[in-house]
């Protein structure tokens, strides 16, 4: 199998990549299925890239009988052959930006790669900003990224080691004084890698627990992060310094990763305290060990002696009583090697973490005694040539403590809602709180969380679930005792509608004592609490919420004893679910200002969460244009994305990609901090015209999206029966169900796969429907408001990033090939209305979109991309027509044939591999 690209230089390594990883592949389909196989996945690929070029019913009626006529077992292997060699794309893609950083940094003339730090902190010196303001904008600094366990990672983990091998494997052809022995024995060891990768199941067999999420999760910071995380600060550091020579820099710890993973409750059931404590357990033992690791390499090269160098007659001492606190045979017992006997001290006491009273209680402890071998080192080593190892093992400290990652708790309101109705109504305060109106509901919260006494009794008096909820309260505190508070510091409340949502929590804390008001008026409170604004009307009323909940004493107090910081997760999921892509993201960007206004006349700081996916129909995108898209006011404030399951192994699994993506982040939030540090002018009268033209935009898409997927009442069968959303059930890939209870209303539907089955049958509709409507009725009411139009592509980052995305999303859809998925459709003329309804939005979208940007085809400006998707596609399309056919045979059967659902499970696989997004 071979992938035919455009002939330059640039592309030269890759397609040597390509090629070679594909002939090996065709070489090992033709060990296992004969010359049979590989003939057969030839001529399907070759009629699919005729079909691409010139779109005849001949060659498409060839296409159709030669996929028709393919049975067990082969059919399946040649399903697996396309998938695959998807898995092998991916890796020479991610392979070729390792080598195009690679290149960057090589070059003589020291070419400066766009969204680098070196770029970020030569264009601050360039336009003129000083050091006062570049310090001031590191010291308020924060970017925080969060993995989760949503259902959208496709491939396994086995799989995934496989493909960092090969990955690995590949980097090595790059040496440029390989031999030729050297480089037959390398590609030897990567044709036994593609081998393996054949010879692996890519199925998962049984539904992931939440503990197997977890450790998914651990393995990324295990292999990069923990490692890349401080290099990023240190580079930035290097930069300042060499950019800015005659200035001291301090760049403190801004870039966290924390999770969600193990603590997410909402939907579900199988989140329990448990569960969440296990977690926080497994965490911890990962960062121990890594510190275990890093502290006995240093111990091996801190091999300094008293006869050679002079140590503190105060560091000395302080040895010597530590040395009484431990078993006499962990010492360390060469008197003269004081590093190596103070090295002994901490991994003992690293190693009796949590056991004993021997063992450190946090890991500020550790962090002192680091600091305290850095100071004493600093007396008899050369200046400016710090031992960055030991350096780095102290940042390492600071960002991951003895928690590693910060753990994020996410319930759903209406379970908050439940408990307190049942603890008010037991103590006789309210019979029945669920039923009064919202003022009755935070007057009376008010009044309870003013009063220092609980109002719980005993866990036994309540129902099960209220019971539960307690003990996720009572974890929480516990877990701040044995991990440190930052082992959980956010309490996060999806399906936000109003104030008293947010006291419920607080109360749910103060009954825990998390929250704690003292006699003396005092408040302690130990936990964030964040409302997630998800759907249109949510986002809209989030202003009004948070006005209500500043302006009362009872929450000003809890904000003061929280550095008086208000964190907001914003959904991006759910409202494009609720109201289409583009409304969605107009109505997040119109919600931030507004609160960012707002929450300055209270004095109140803000942190905006960004629930974004990895897929388009889910707000993802890369990480910089993320933060680029942003209101410009809100930059400075924290920032704060989901890094949804999907997006990890592109992202993380190779430690150069890791940093290439995290830097690009980093540079594009320091470069928009520090302009808006500086500037403080007010928002010009065209900028103010854009927004109008965007709430007027956004009013017309909304209606035609809901005018389809609400209005319409064919609608919602029409998408169960045109995707692949019932067998997509059946692939085990997360331990969350897909619905939020046992429904088939729409509403229950979680948008995870609702976006994952729209982008398997091609039609992408949730990362562009409506959109074209709302531009193109715009551009069309007069001559300049297509101008308009471009002006705003051109100057405003967050129309642009919009725009651009638009192209993505239309480049990726194919309605040719979607129209094959009428054929599920029970139907016909309601099937075909309704897609034709999609074909002219679709036209419209496209046609409005070329006008904005003045392109000839969508991402002429990107071709990198628009050439990846092309050469992709005729890879893609076979594993489309077999899933129709398959899916369409499997749905007419009596009862499951488990041959032919794996058969469906593997196509939904590959097709996701293809296309390089899932939910």
């Amino acid at each position: 199998m071979t992938l035919q690209t455009k002939n330059n230089d640039h592309t030269t390594p890759l397609r040597r990549d390509v090629n070679l990883l594909g002939n090996m592949l065709g070489e090992i389909l033709v060990h296992h299925g004969g010359e049979e196989l590989l003939n057969k996945v030839e001529s399907i690929r070759k009629l699919t890239k005729d079909l691409r070029e010139n779109r005849e019913s001949d060659t498409y009626e060839k296409l159709k009988q030669k996929i028709s006529n393919l049975e067990p077992p082969i059919r399946g292997q040649v399903i697996r052959a396309f998938s695959i060699y998807f898995h092998l794309v991916n890796i020479a893609e991610q392979n070729h930006r390792i080598r195009r950083r690679r290149e960057y940094q090589l070059r003589e003339d020291h070419g400066v790669q766009p969204y680098s730090l070196e770029s970020a902190v030569t264009n601050l010196k360039e336009n003129n900003i000083e050091k006062d303001v570049i310090q001031n904008v590191l010291n308020e600094l924060s970017l925080e990224l969060i993995i989760t366990a949503h259902p959208t990672e496709a491939t396994k983990r086995t799989v995934l080691e496989i493909q960092k091998r090969i990955a690995n494997i590949l980097i090595k052809l790059d040496h440029p004084q390989l031999t030729s022995h050297e480089r037959e024995n390398i590609e030897e060891s990567l044709f036994n890698e593609v081998t393996v990768l054949w010879q692996t199941d890519e199925l998962r067999h049984r539904k992931p627990t939440v503990m197997d999420e977890v450790r998914n999760g651990l393995y990324y910071f295990d292999q990069t992060l923990f490692d890349v995380l401080p290099d990023i600060h240190q580079e930035l550091e290097n930069r300042l310094e060499e950019v800015y020579p005659d200035e001291d820099w301090t760049v403190p710890n801004f870039l966290h990763f924390g999770s969600w993973i193990g603590g997410d409750r909402d939907g579900n059931p199988n989140v329990t305290p448990e569960v969440t404590w296990s977690t926080l357990e497994r965490q911890r033992k990962l960062v121990l060990k890594k510190y275990d690791a890093v502290l006995v390499e240093l111990m091996k090269r801190f091999s300094h002696s008293t006869t050679r160098v002079k140590i503190s007659e105060d560091f000395l001492n302080t040895i010597r009583k530590e040395e009484e606190t431990i078993p006499e045979d962990k010492r360390w017992r060469v008197e003269s090697e004081i590093y190596r006997r103070k090295f002994a001290i901490i991994l003992e006491r690293l190693r009796q973490v949590g056991t004993s009273r021997v063992g450190y209680e946090t890991a500020d402890e550790l962090q002192k005694d680091l600091e305290e071998i850095q100071e004493n080192v600093h007396y008899h080593h050369p200046t400016k040539r710090e031992l960055k190892m030991l350096k780095k093992l102290i940042r390492q400290v600071k960002l991951f403590g003895f928690h590693l990652a910060t753990l994020d708790i996410r319930n759903h309101s209406g379970e908050h809602e439940t408990a307190i109705t049942e603890l008010l109504q037991k103590v006789d305060i309210t019979e029945n709180y669920a039923e009064l109106n919202e003022q009755e509901k935070v007057d009376l919260l008010g009044q309870v969380l003013r009063d220092p006494r609980p109002i719980s009794l005993l866990n036994e008096d309540y129902s099960e679930e209220t019971q539960e909820m307690l003990k996720v309260f009572q974890l929480i505190r516990e877990a701040h005792k044995e991990f440190g508070k930052r082992s959980i510091q956010v309490y996060l409340i999806s399906m936000t509608e109003s104030a008293s949502d947010l006291l419920e929590v607080l109360l749910l804390a103060k009954e825990a004592g998390i929250y704690r008001l003292h006699a003396d008026g005092k408040v302690e409170s130990n936990l964030d609490i964040a409302p997630l604004l998800e759907t249109v009307d949510d986002l809209k009323a989030g202003p009004e919420i948070l006005q209500t909940l500043f302006s009362m004493d009872v929450y000003k107090k809890h904000l003061n004893a929280r550095g008086n910081d208000q964190e907001i997760m914003l959904g991006y999921s759910d409202g494009s679910k609720d109201g289409g892509t583009l409304t969605a993201n107009w109505r997040l960007y119109k919600a931030q200002q507004e609160i960012h206004e707002m929450a300055k006349d209270f004095n109140v700081g803000l942190k905006f969460f960004h629930g974004r996916g990895g897929s388009l129909g889910r707000g993802g995108g890369p990480l910089n244009r993320s933060i680029a898209s942003q209101p410009v006011e809100t930059l400075g404030d924290g920032v704060k994305i989901t890094e949804q399951g999907e997006v990890l192994s592109s992202r993380y699994l190779l430690t150069d990609i890791a940093y290439r993506s995290l830097e690009q982040g980093v540079s594009t939030l320091l470069e928009g901090a520090a302009h808006v540090s500086r500037e403080t002018e007010q928002a010009t009268s065209w900028e103010e015209h854009w927004e109008q033209v965007m709430e007027d935009i956004a009013n017309a898409s909304l209606e035609k999206y809901q005018s389809l997927v609400f209005a319409d009442k064919d609608f919602l069968t029409y998408f169960n029966e045109v995707t692949p959303l019932q067998e997509i059930s059946e692939l085990n890939i997360g331990s969350r169900p897909m619905k939020r209870k046992d429904s088939t209303k729409f509403e229950n539907l979680r948008a995870i796969p609702w976006v994952f089955a729209w982008t398997q049958n091609r039609q992408l509709l949730p990362a562009w429907y409506a959109a074209g409507t709302g531009l193109a009725g715009y551009a069309d009411q007069n001559d300049q408001n297509l101008t308009h139009l471009k002006q705003m592509y051109q100057n405003w980052p967050f129309f642009r990033s919009t725009i651009d995305n638009l192209q993505m999303a239309l480049t990726k859809a194919d309605m040719p090939t979607a129209k094959e998925y009428s054929a599920l459709v029970n139907d016909r003329e309601m099937g075909e209305r309704i897609f034709q309804n999609i074909v002219d939005e679709y036209n419209t979208t496209k046609e409005i979109l070329l006008k904005i940007t003045g392109d000839n085809e969508l991402l002429d400006h990107q071709p990198t991309i628009q050439e990846s998707v092309r050469l992709r596609n005729p890879y893609v399309d076979p594993l489309n027509f077999l899933q129709v056919d398959l899916i369409k045979e499997l749905r007419e059967l009596d009862e499951t044939d488990e041959e032919l659902l794996t058969e469906v499970l593997l196509t939904i696989s590959g097709i996701a591999a293809g296309l390089r997004n899932t939910g």
